[in-house]
């Protein structure tokens, strides 16, 4: 099992089964969402997920997706997508141990900004890999 939350406590999350599609994402929107250069996520069956406490705010981020964030702190959480409705995507660093979950690959790297440097031995895609 894997617990994390938001910053300051309000919200709390569950995942109940092995992360997958761990990846750090470089693409405009999640940039821009997290205020961060780049956001590292892991995947999840949507039933394996389960907020614990507390209630995130969520908005559509595109025409196909949303993301939720805390109310009170802003701490981005997680992302769903109706192209995928059986998944959700979690940031790994709202995780209680971030250390747990490590990134496997890069992706959208032709958004990625230039004074990012990329770990070498993780394989990187230029677009999200289908």
């Amino acid at each position: 099992m894997l617990a994390g939350g938001c910053f300051c406590g309000d919200i709390r999350y569950q995942v109940d089964s092995q992360p997958t599609h761990e990846t750090n994402c470089h693409c405009t929107m999640c940039r821009r969402t997290s205020g961060a250069p780049f956001v590292a996520w892991f995947t999840v069956e949507r039933t394996a997920f389960q907020w614990t406490a507390g209630a995130p705010t969520g908005f559509a981020s595109s025409d196909h997706a949303q993301r939720t964030f805390c109310p009170r702190c802003g701490a981005s959480l997680t992302f769903e997508t109706t192209r995928e409705p059986e998944l959700i995507d979690v940031t790994i660093s709202s995780l209680d141990d971030p250390q747990r979950v490590a990134p496997l690959n890069d992706i959208h790297t032709s958004s990625k900004l230039s004074w990012v440097s990329l770990d070498d031995r993780l394989p990187s895609y230029k677009r999200e890999r289908s």
